[in-house]
C-alpha cells in the first residue's frame, strides 16, 4: 500500500508539478477560504475573498464587528452566503472566546485536540477542519475530499463506501508524516479529479490509467462494444 500511494503521488507530481496550494496571504485568509469553499468552486471563493479585502474586512477583529448582512452580501459569490456567514462568524466567535482572536495561540494545541474542538463549531465538518489544520496551521493532517474518494475507489485501493476517517487513515498510516507531502498530495488529487477523474472520466488522458481498475474495466468494455459494432456492420 505504501508503494502504491507513493507511486501515485510521483506520477501525479511528474505530470502536474508543484501546485502551490493553499493560496492565501495569511493563515486567517486560508481559514476563510476553507469555510467559503464548501459546495462551490474555488473561483467563486476568490471573488468573495477579493470583496472582503477590498472593504478591508479580512480579519477576525473587523468581521466580528461587521453586520452579518454586509458580510453575506460581500461573500455572495461563494454561494449559500447566509449559511456561510453564520459558519464564518461561528468560527470567529470561537477564536475570540477561546484564544482572544490569536491564531498562533490556537495552533499551539496538538492537532488531535484542536481537531476535536474545531469539529465542535457549528458548520465545521471534517474536511474543513482538516483544511484549517493542514493549510493554515501546518499540522500533519491529511485532507480528504470527494475527489480523493472517487480516484482511490476507482483505482481499487479503497471501497466506494469507505468513510472519511477510513480514507484518511489509509494515507496517514501509509505515508511519511509530512506537512509538505500531505499538502502537495491533496492538491494533486484535486487537480487530477478536475482534469481526469470526473463523474464522466477521461481515462485516456490520465497518468494513472495503467494501474487503475476502473480504467481497465472501461477500456475492456469499450473494446467489446467496438467489436460488437464491427460484427454487426459485417453482418
Amino acid at each position: 500500500m505504501k508503494k502504491s500511494l507513493l507511486g501515485i503521488y510521483n506520477k501525479l507530481y511528474g505530470r502536474f508539478g508543484a501546485q502551490d496550494w493553499w493560496p492565501g496571504d495569511s493563515a486567517f485568509e486560508v481559514i476563510v477560504g476553507a469555510i467559503l469553499t464548501q459546495n462551490t468552486a474555488w473561483a467563486n471563493v476568490e471573488k468573495a475573498i477579493y470583496n472582503l479585502k477590498k472593504h478591508k474586512l479580512l480579519s477576525s477583529e473587523k468581521l466580528s464587528r461587521t453586520k452579518p448582512s454586509k458580510i453575506a452580501d460581500l461573500i455572495r459569490p461563494s454561494g449559500y452566503y447566509n449559511i456561510k456567514t453564520c459558519r464564518l462568524l461561528n468560527f470567529i466567535n470561537y477564536l475570540n472566546t477561546e484564544y482572544g482572536g490569536d491564531l498562533k495561540r490556537m495552533f499551539k494545541q496538538k492537532a488531535d485536540a484542536l481537531r476535536k474542538r474545531l469539529l465542535g463549531i457549528k458548520g465545521i465538518g471534517p474536511e474543513t477542519a482538516d483544511s484549517i489544520l493542514l493549510y493554515a496551521g501546518d499540522k500533519p493532517v491529511f485532507v480528504v475530499d470527494a475527489y480523493t474518494k472517487r480516484i482511490f475507489s476507482r483505482y481499487g485501493l479503497l471501497s466506494e463506501g469507505a468513510s472519511y476517517d477510513e480514507i484518511q487513515r489509509l494515507f496517514l498510516h501509509n505515508l511519511p508524516k509530512s506537512v509538505k507531502l500531505y499538502n502537495e498530495y491533496h492538491a494533486l488529487i484535486v487537480r487530477a479529479g478536475k482534469d481526469w477523474c470526473r463523474k464522466n472520466p477521461k481515462c485516456s488522458l490520465c497518468s494513472l490509467q495503467k494501474g487503475c481498475r476502473y480504467a481497465k474495466t472501461l477500456i475492456k468494455n469499450t473494446s467489446k462494444d467496438i467489436e460488437k459494432a464491427e460484427i454487426a456492420i459485417a453482418n
